[in-house]
């Protein structure tokens, strides 16, 4: 190992390192251009080079074409002259591209050809050209890593601090690793080293070593987070601790689970307590004690139905959990695929670790899209197919990834419909029943009642956001809140409607002897079984709208639920409840799905399936990103990312049904699906 620095440019002043040279969060070691911050309004490379399939002499820089700029490009093709003119901008190395961009020993590249631009900017035909080009972007200086540019003089086996942060914790992990050091050497790192090996160990150990150094941790999904903390834990090394995890499995393929009950069972050996909430197979077996809550969900649960190990499990009576696991019940491989002519094709896909991948999306079927964590299986749907789609359909604002083509059968697509976990509602007054539209002619039926029509209340009397109906002391929360300043809020059950929302003259109106905030408390299942029952024309319309909550295993939730109380996974399953409830309707639709299954037991992701099915039957199209063993078991179609994660993913390892996927030998996904085709 050698530490050395020394630069070679003159005139610069070198700052002697020390404990806050090296650190962002002080303005000593914070980037001098981006404060701090990684990213600046400069240059978008994106859009000075939109196609990267391009050669340098086949116009690949936009900027450098036409009569007059075109000679900046040919200066520049004359000066690098062992520069490879003809090769597409998206093979070159990344000695080439620093050179297209930086230059050289006289040598002007594309940066100093806008620093000219820059120079000229008072006059306007410049600033429109500045303007076409500009974009939020990573900093230059610092190459978006926020520590100041000199830091990058100083290096260890010849990296610096900047080159380590942009690697994968994974190749992090193996410098550290093979760093071969001295006695002199050894006194200094005998401490740090094995600290820094330890806590990148602990990373790849929790499935995450696919992620860079140097990634935001607000770009991160709800089960990396989790894992970090995880990590975190595990580097603290305490002994007697409690640890409670709330499905830490969430976004995991099943090799990446493996992984994650060595780091749990290692937590557990050195003394410490791990309580788990889980849904996940593997989890379950490897557990020293499960409890199985039960039998249903909602006011049908709430029962200890079973405690015990995994074996003493399988014998257990009125466990849904039990029933699928030996098999009682399960989730069935469908008797026949579906097959369709009909595709969208993504031809060189490139963004992030795609290795420029061509795809077919068959439409008009169930498609699964797998791979382990990291391998680039958001980049293509979200990043690439999603924005590309909505192009094609006139709709507009979201910024494309890198891809050379998008063609196929969208004819077939009228409508784009990305359903992920995001909140349906942050307000108090969402709730199920707003967005399937029921609780209009909900409040339509009290409106047409004896007593209501005698006192003339119309249906937006019994609405709680308006004034009328509603309790005005709370204003139809339930609620008081107290703010406490620099305290959480306190929420408080209004004294005066005793949290039912309404006033007492509202609660008067009865139907069938139930007040309308008596059924706003009353589980979807059961309001669902309340209307079904009276043959009323209203009811039944009330019935069918709540029908699909009840078939995408929502049966649980209250009428009136707060839409914020909501968990990710039930959000998602509401949304799909709402397309289900216009039926054929709807426009023949895309729709993309992001793990639908998380936080969904065996029972509930049949339920899911069958919503599926219903779906794809009318005419749409589901694509679904998911590592759910039963849902791709039961896919059309699997196109399977990988091998691994990060730089050693992006490929297409397979394409094809489930049951020519367990005889690739490359996929980790046909791996563990063997088990689940019989």
């Amino acid at each position: 190992m050698s530490f050395s620095n020394r630069f070679e440019l003159d005139g610069i002043a070198f700052q002697e390192p020390n404990e806050h040279f090296f650190t962002f969060n002080n303005p000593y070691g914070a980037c001098r251009k981006c404060e701090g911050f990684g990213m600046v309004i400069g240059i978008d490379p994106n859009l000075v080079i939109p196609d990267k399939s391009k050669s340098l002499f086949d116009n690949a820089v936009l900027p450098w074409r036409g009569e007059k700029m075109s000679r900046y490009k040919d200066k520049f093709i004359e000066k690098a002259i062992h520069f490879p003119i003809h090769r597409p901008i998206n093979e070159l190395t990344e000695e080439e591209l620093d050179l297209l961009w930086n230059g050289g020993k006289g040598i002007k590249g594309i940066n100093a050809f806008f620093d000219f631009v820059e120079s000229k900017a008072y006059k306007i035909q410049y600033r429109v050209m500045l303007s076409r080009y500009r974009g939020k972007t990573n900093c230059h200086d610092c190459r978006g890593t926020r520590l100041r540019k000199d830091t990058s003089y100083v290096k260890i086996n010849g990296k610096s601090i900047i080159d380590i942060v942009l690697m994968s914790i994974d190749d992090a992990f193996d410098f550290f690793n093979d760093l071969k050091i001295n006695q002199n050497e050894n006194n200094v790192t005998k401490r740090i080293l094995p600290e820094i090996t330890n806590r990148l160990a602990f990373l790849k150990n929790v499935g995450l070593g696919y992620l860079s150094i140097n990634r935001a941790s607000n770009s991160l999904s709800g089960g990396e987070s989790q894992r970090i903390h995880l990590a975190t834990s595990l580097g603290s090394s305490l002994v007697g601790a409690m640890y409670i995890l709330d499905e830490p499995s969430i976004g995991l393929h099943p090799r990446d689970t493996e992984k994650l009950i060595d780091v749990l069972h290692s937590l557990r050996d050195i003394g410490n307590t791990v309580i788990v909430v889980e849904h996940e197979e593997d989890l379950m077996k490897k557990a020293d004690e499960i409890i199985d809550i039960g039998p249903f969900a909602g006011a049908f649960g709430g029962e200890i139905v079973f405690q015990g190990n995994y074996s003493q499990l399988k014998k257990a009576k009125d466990s849904l959990t039990a029933d699928y696991l030996t098999g009682k019940k399960e989730i069935e491989v469908p008797k026949k695929r579906r097959t369709s002519k009909n595709k969208l094709v993504i031809t060189g896909a490139r963004q992030h670790n795609l290795k420029n991948v061509d795809v077919a999306f068959p439409l008009h079927s169930l498609v699964c899209v797998t791979g382990v964590s990291g391998s680039g299986k958001s980049t293509l749907v979200e990043d690439i197919l999603l924005p590309a789609v909505k192009k094609e359909l006139g709709i507009f604002g979201d910024s494309q990834g890198e891809f050379k083509a998008f063609s196929g059968d969208i004819s077939h697509i009228k409508a784009v419909e990305f359903v992920n976990q995001n909140p349906i509602g942050k307000s108090s007054r969402s709730n199920p029943i707003t967005y399937v539209k029921a609780f209009d002619d909900i409040r339509d039926l009290y409106s047409r009642l004896p007593l209501a029509k005698v006192r003339g209340y119309k249906p937006g009397f019994f609405s709680f956001n308006v004034d009328g109906g509603r309790c005005e002391v709370c204003e139809g929360e339930g609620e008081i809140t107290v703010s406490m300043q620099f305290m959480a809020d306190v929420h408080l059950t209004c004294e005066q409607c005793k949290g039912s929302r309404y006033k007492n003259e509202t609660l008067e109106i009865l139907y069938h002897e139930k007040s309308i905030s008596d059924l706003l408390n009353m589980d979807i299942a059961s309001a669902y079984q309340f209307f079904r029952e009276n043959k009323e024309r209203l009811d039944q319309k009330i019935a069918d709208k709540i029908e699909p909550l009840v078939k995408v295993g929502l049966g649980y939730l209250k009428l009136g639920q707060a839409s914020s109380t909501l968990s990710g996974g039930e959000a998602q399953r509401i949304k799909l409840a709402s397309f289900l409830a216009k039926g054929s309707k709807n426009p023949a639709t895309l729709f993309i799905f992001d793990e639908p299954t998380t936080g969904l037991h065996f029972h509930d992701v049949q339920k899911l399936l069958i919503a599926f099915s219903e779906l794809v039957n009318t005419g749409h199209s589901i694509i679904v990103i998911e590592h759910n063993l039963d849902v791709i078991k039961c896919a059309d179609y699997i196109i399977d990312i990988g091998p691994e994660g990060g730089d050693k993913g992006g490929n297409i390892v397979f394409s094809g049904t489930p049951e020519e996927i367990i005889h690739c030998k490359e996929s980790y996904t046909g791996k563990y699906l063997k088990e689940k085709i019989k």
